[in-house]
């Protein structure tokens, strides 16, 4: 009888003679899939007409001697096994099984050894790791706060913290100058496949720096954990490219590098056309852009008129094509320019045969939202997004403020990100036209850590705090152990955090942060395996001074 037998390393045949080893056998016998055995006998290597090359143990089998059923098991309720397609519900409720899945083990034990290998690093670079409050001051950053009330103070509350950010800025007026964290932050928003409410970061924060030093050194901590972690080198430094320059090449600031399908300006083709759409957005300050998309020119009218109502999705008004399939040009718009026009247009595109181009007219940031949101879903149906060496970025000079849905101004990052020299004399005046001293890092069009130089001048805060609306005296309700703190030699001080949970996602090459997480709760914020959330009792409530409504 042969049995194979796991652990966390792998697997290893158990050989199972009735003859030499009959009370073995008798117990053998009775197992089943997913009990807990113990098993002596002597390790063989195989004949080689029996050797399984499919696993790394596969030259050895262990002749059992004795076996002995240590705990029965129920028939699990999903496969052990990597291409295991249980629905996620179901995963999520029987986690204790799904991790038993050896790419879930391979995950968690990637993130595990990147964790490891983050505090290695900084050691070296003279880091200390330094804890800051769970139970901490609700202040506005973003996102809505899970609040925790106080018992021992009637109607007072802590909030759990969205970020460390004020406390590793009052460690930089500390003298600390190195800190970092690996740290569990939480924020009560809506989720997908890329955020969890309780998430966890790799905050950094030095003193006496600017932002080439803080790209430095994250650009050499990147490099060390994929050549650390999974063997690859990366090359140095990474491709920068302005926050302008991300939206009108790529339609995002979270440019994906691994393909090409660049946006490109035909504004100047067309400046004099009489093609209606081209000519009424020329004329009120717009652009006409476009992406050339490579071996796409043979789609049927049916298809080119789905990716129209994707773009319409998206956010167009409409969308333009141009089909090059040998000497024939189909096109939706063809009869309405010149040939000059349609020459230039290819010439510009540098379109070829079989490739399809797609254009749109309109205001520049919105249509090049636009051709990015299909460039990316085009790549993904082509097939090229998928098996490629990593392609990482550094996204730079973000506006510094940006309008929420209501028509208020707020922080692009948040409220301590300083602006760069050259716009701060326009705070006032302009907000909106200012630039932020603050830069991403994208991997395969995965915003995977962010930060920036901080503000560490009081009045320039005051100022900042101040175009966001908060006035002087919410300012120091809010802030004010900050605003206190930059008045004793605050040093120059900036910073960056990862997402973790993203990180270990890209390196593991997995699709949700779920799957790196050992217990993941679902999009509406649910742990299935325990319940939670869950109802408490009333004297519960009554202790924390809390009534239900």
């Amino acid at each position: 009888m042969f049995l194979d037998l796991r652990d966390r390393t792998g697997l290893v045949q158990i050989v199972v003679n009735g003859e030499t080893s009959p009370e073995a056998y008798k117990v053998a016998d009775a197992v089943r899939n997913e009990y807990v055995l113990s098993c002596e006998g002597t390790l063989m290597v195989r004949p080689d007409q029996l050797v399984n090359p499919n696993i790394p143990t596969g030259r050895v089998e262990v002749v059992c001697e004795r076996l002995d059923v240590l705990n029965a098991s129920k028939t699990p309720p999903i496969y052990i096994e990597d291409s295991a397609d249980a629905d996620e519900s179901v995963r999520l409720k029987y986690r204790y099984i799904d991790l038993r899945r050896p790419v879930m083990y391979r995950s968690i034990a990637l993130r595990h050894k990147i964790a490891k290998a983050v505090r290695d690093f900084l050691d070296t670079e003279g880091f200390l790791e330094i804890e800051t409050p769970m139970l901490t001051r609700s202040t506005p950053e973003g996102a809505r706060d899970y609040l925790v009330p106080s018992r021992v103070n009637p109607g007072a509350f802590y909030a759990l913290p969205q970020s460390p950010q004020l406390y590793k800025q009052i460690l930089m007026v500390s003298g600390f100058e190195r800190y970092f964290q690996i740290v569990r932050c939480f924020r009560d928003e809506d989720l997908r496949a890329d955020r969890q409410p309780e998430f966890t970061q790799i905050d950094i924060e030095m003193s006496f720096v600017e932002s080439d030093d803080v790209l430095s050194l994250t650009e050499r901590l990147v490099a060390y954990l994929y050549e650390r972690t999974l063997g690859i080198k990366l090359s140095t430094p990474f491709e920068r490219l302005t926050y302008d320059d991300a939206i009108a090449r790529y339609g995002s600031d979270k440019p994906d590098l691994r393909f090409g399908m660049q946006i490109r300006d035909l504004s100047e083709v067309f400046k004099n056309s009489d093609f209606r759409v081209f000519s009424d957005a020329l004329s009120q300050s717009g652009a006409v852009r476009a992406i050339c998309v490579p071996g796409l020119a043979h789609l049927s009218r049916k298809e080119l008129d789905e990716l129209v109502g994707r773009a319409k999705a998206l956010g167009a008004k409409g969308l333009l094509w141009a089909a090059y399939s040998g000497t024939e040009v189909r096109s939706s718009f063809g009869k309405f320019i010149s040939e000059q026009e349609q020459h230039d247009m290819r010439l510009l595109m540098d379109a070829s045969d079989g490739d399809l181009l797609l254009i749109a007219a309109g205001p520049a940031s919105q249509i090049s939202t636009v051709l990015g949101g299909l460039r990316v879903e085009l790549a993904r149906r082509l097939g090229v997004t998928k098996g490629d060496e990593p392609r990482l970025c550094w996204v730079t000079q973000f506006p510094l403020f940006e309008k929420d849905s209501e028509g208020n101004i707020t922080s692009s990052h948040h409220p301590f990100t300083s602006p760069s020299r050259d716009s701060i004399p326009v705070l006032q005046s302009k907000p909106l036209a200012a630039k932020s001293d603050a830069y991403d890092l994208v991997i395969n069009g995965m915003e995977i850590a962010g930060g920036s130089i901080r503000i560490h001048d009081r009045a320039l805060q005051e100022q900042v705090f101040s175009v966001l609306g908060l006035s002087a005296s919410e300012a120091r309700d809010k802030f004010g152990f900050l605003l206190d703190a930059f008045e004793f030699g605050a040093p120059p001080h900036g910073g960056i955090a990862f997402g973790l949970d993203r990180l270990v996602m890209v390196m593991a090459g997995r699709d949700t942060i779920r799957d790196v997480i050992a217990f993941p709760k679902t999009t509406s914020a649910s742990e299935l395996m325990t319940g939670a959330p869950s109802a408490v009792a009333e004297d519960k409530l009554r202790e924390l001074h809390l009534k239900r409504v």
